[in-house]
Parts: C-alpha cells; structure tokens; sequence
C-alpha cells in the first residue's frame, strides 16, 4: 500500500514537472513574440497530449479490471464533456469505477 502512495505521488510529481517545462522552455527560448499560428497551437497543445499520455496508462492499470477502467474512463469523458467541473469529474468516475468493482465485473 505504502509503495503504491509512493507511485501515485512521483507520478503526480512527474506530471507536474513536465508540465511546467513544456510550459517554461518556450519564454526561455524565445526571446521574441511568437507569431507563427502553427507554432502557437502547437504550443497550446502540447501539455494536454504528455498529460494524457502519462495518465490514460496510470488509469488503466489502477484498477482491479480493464472493465471498471474503462467505465470510469467513459464516465469521466461524459462529465468533462457536459461541462462539469474538475471535482464532479473526478468523483463521477470514482463512483463508476467503485460500482463496477462492486458488482464484479
């Protein structure tokens, strides 16, 4: 149990990390305004792509079953998508993932 915290924390930790750098590297770089489109949204996207491509395997191997992942994925998806907010997110798919478990599955 005490070894899984330690995971979910450097993970967390890493995540933040480049994050931030993804963010910080391009003002330390670049002196200059960046006015190229294609530039600035590749920019713009790149955090949410190394987010995802961190936390989408984190997901699917967290949970007793690939079943339950994915409902709570899915449920996550479906809140995000409707606009709620971060925390009915985050709960919703808790929810979906602990009723999956629950029943079995």
């Amino acid at each position: 149990m005490e070894g899984e915290m330690l995971r979910v924390i450097a993970s967390v930790g890493v995540m933040a990390g480049v994050t931030y750098l993804i963010r910080m590297l391009p003002m330390a770089i670049f002196r200059k305004r960046i006015d190229n489109v294609y530039v600035k949204s590749f920019l713009a996207y790149v955090p949410y792509a190394v987010l995802a491509a961190m936390t989408f395997p984190e997901i699917f191997g967290s949970t007793a079953s690939a079943a339950s992942a994915v409902v709570g994925t899915a449920a996550a998806v479906l809140l995000a998508y409707f606009g709620r907010g971060l925390l009915t997110v985050a709960l919703g798919a808790s929810a979906a993932v602990f009723l999956v478990q629950i029943l079995g599955f």
